[in-house]
């Protein structure tokens, strides 16, 4: 299926749960009326068709085909629905690895599903997938390295905190990074932003798990928020900043 060609935005979210806040329509009006691209990202793939259907009119809201790695221990039977569903979209998150205390029981399952879904991308050829990679950055890496090679799809890392070395293997690898507003409040992970190459760095938002003032990010408010903490961080203007970042989309999905 060919992607529908998307207008230039102003903004960029790549990391948004749309389907996981009470006014999901809403949502998808704001993304279109402040024109920021949004991935709107789904954790099971029975989510993705309804998804699909909402956002079907919206110019600038993308939706991905995900089987989150915190749910494969109830979800792996969907995983040949995710296979059924994969030729229809070019976007595929949330998927990857999560090797917390909460999660690592099922660290075998994800591990099964995370590379069959590389190797359906592979196979398909020029999926983009928003990955996660919570303490599990070196097995995460291996696997792209080895199953889904940079000529066939591309990985952009959502909220990365791997280590500096784990980064630029990352690079290496043809990895984006999506970068939120809470990342940015440890000095660790700011330093750590700082060193990406700035033509990988993408915004998202990460809500409604992340949250600004008391209340989930959203992408029309809280995105420009974000790209003015980048600009500082970078010394650059907010103009800078932003159009780096539009380029940057525009550079992944021409691949």
């Amino acid at each position: 299926m060919k992607p529908k060609k998307s207008p230039i935005p102003k903004w960029v979210d790549f990391h948004c749960h749309l389907d996981l806040y009470p006014d999901h329509e809403r949502l998808i009006l704001e993304c279109d009326q402040a024109e920021v691209a949004t991935l709107a990202v789904t954790t099971t793939p029975k989510a993705w068709r309804r998804n699909r259907e909402l956002a079907a009119s919206s110019r600038h809201v993308r939706v991905a085909l995900g089987l989150h790695p915190q749910l494969v221990a109830e979800r792996e039977s969907e995983l040949p629905l995710l296979e059924r569903f994969l030729e229809e979209t070019r976007y595929v998150g949330e998927v990857g690895l999560d090797a917390g205390p909460q999660f690592y029981r099922s660290f075998e399952a994800q591990e099964r599903v995370f590379k069959r879904v590389l190797e359906a991308c592979s196979e398909q050829t020029g999926k983009i997938l928003t990955v996660h990679s919570v303490r599990s950055v070196g097995k995460v890496l291996s696997h792209i390295e080895r199953l889904l090679p940079t000529d066939r799809g591309t990985v952009v890392l959502h909220w990365f905190t791997g280590s500096p070395s784990e980064a630029k293997r990352a690079v290496e690898l043809g990895c984006y990074f999506s970068v939120n507003s809470q990342m940015l409040t440890s000095a660790k992970h700011r330093n750590l932003v700082v060193s990406l190459p700035p033509d990988r760095i993408l915004t998202e938002t990460d809500g409604p798990f992340v949250q600004s003032e008391g209340r989930p990010t959203r992408p029309a408010t809280d995105i420009p928020k974000t790209v003015q903490t980048l600009a500082l961080l970078r010394e650059q203007s907010p103009e800078q900043a932003a159009a780096q970042i539009i380029s940057n989309l525009r550079d992944l999905v021409s691949r």
